[in-house]
């Protein structure tokens, strides 16, 4: 039998550490090697037994869990699986938690507690599973903030990515829409697209994994970081240039057309590839509304949902862009994506929106010389 993937449990609340441990010693793929109730102890033991995993919470005595993954990223990378509460501040400090490097988290819930954990007890240890498996280093905090060297400081603070010059897309605008997929290690994958688009840019639908409760944080946090509006998709609502929608928590999200116009169509379906968002969803409207008008990015996440979508994609006319397995934190629905012949390019996850907008910007100007 191979290794099993040995897990710290980090939690302030002796229930959810024997909550967590049983569930873990459950699998025959996985061992809990030690429980600690904050992160002080748990530094220590992290140095003793370098586990491969650690499930970390958000809240805890001494020093709260996104102080101590900020150190553990910078001194002893490791992969790291969040419990967060399912607030609004809990999905906001998650989202924080996604940033500094965490690979994924889960949502527990607030009551019925002993309940609700074991209910989770597949998610939790699927996320164990793919996190034992996730590229995370020391560097990976750079990666997602390509360009802010060149962005100006605020006097100590972090800088934020430097935004690029708004181009003269025009007409061009109106015509094409950006699909994007991702899940693990998507959130900052997809930041790293946003924060590159100029304000006039294509209209951009994405899909997310991400559950209930934490769409709306993670479209707000981007739509103040972005030179485009970015907000959660609303069912009816017209896809309009400039503006990137994102695929709300446990409904499926796809595009249709209203006239001349096209429309994002909200709504609670079954799962698609055990998925609600469904990329696979998304990408088959891109398909069959969009065609050539479209252009696909698959970024980093585990699974194969989409990928059979994103043929369809390209085989109806888009262009397609999958991010590369160096740059991803998972590379298996880029990997799948990849196999069925879906990409026109694969590139590290810097150069996916260059890229873009020099093809948009060539397109631009053939268009130009038409007219």
């Amino acid at each position: 039998m191979s290794k099993k993937i040995r897990v710290v449990v980090v939690d302030d609340s002796a229930l959810v550490r024997s909550l967590l441990s049983e569930i873990i010693n459950r699998q025959r793929d996985m061992e809990c090697v030690g429980t600690a109730n904050d992160p002080l102890i748990a530094r220590e033991m992290i140095r003793e037994l370098n586990p491969d995993v650690i499930t970390l919470d958000v809240e805890m005595p001494r020093m709260d869990g996104i102080d101590f993954l900020g150190r553990l990223m910078r001194l002893r990378p490791t992969p790291v699986v969040m419990i967060s509460t399912l607030t609004e501040k809990g999905a906001e400090v998650t989202l924080r938690a996604l940033e500094l490097g965490a690979v994924d988290f889960v949502a527990k819930p607030r009551v019925g507690l002993a309940n609700g954990i074991n209910e989770l007890a597949n998610q939790i240890v699927d996320k164990i599973r793919v996190a034992s498996v996730a590229h995370v280093h020391r560097g990976r905090q750079d990666l997602h903030v390509a360009g802010a060297a060149n962005a100006p400081s605020s006097g100590g603070g972090t800088a934020t990515p430097a935004r690029p010059t708004p181009t003269l897309l025009g007409r061009l605008s109106t015509e094409k829409i950006i699909f994007i997929g991702a899940s693990t290690g998507g959130t900052e994958a997809i930041k790293e697209i946003l924060v590159r688009m100029p304000a006039d840019s294509p209209a951009i639908v994405i899909t997310q994994h991400m559950p209930p409760g934490f769409t709306t944080s993670f479209a707000a946090r981007l739509n103040g970081l972005c030179q485009i509006t970015v907000k959660e998709a609303s069912n009816g609502e017209r896809i309009l240039p400039g503006h990137a929608y994102i695929a709300p928590g446990g409904r499926q999200f796809r595009i249709d057309r209203s006239g001349a116009n096209y429309v994002a169509v909200v709504e609670d379906t079954e799962p698609v590839n055990r998925h609600k968002p469904s990329v696979e969803v998304l990408f088959k409207s891109a398909a069959s509304v969009v065609g050539r008008n479209a252009f696909g990015i698959m970024l980093t996440g585990m699974g194969n949902d989409g990928a059979k979508a994103m043929r369809e994609m390209k085989d109806a006319g888009s262009y397609n862009y999958v991010q590369d397995e160096a740059s991803c934190i998972v590379f298996g629905m880029p990997r799948e994506a990849i196999a069925h012949g879906a990409a026109d390019e694969v590139l590290p996850l810097d150069k996916i929106a260059g890229a873009l907008l020099a093809r948009l910007g060539g397109t631009t100007d053939r268009l130009h010389h038409r007219i």
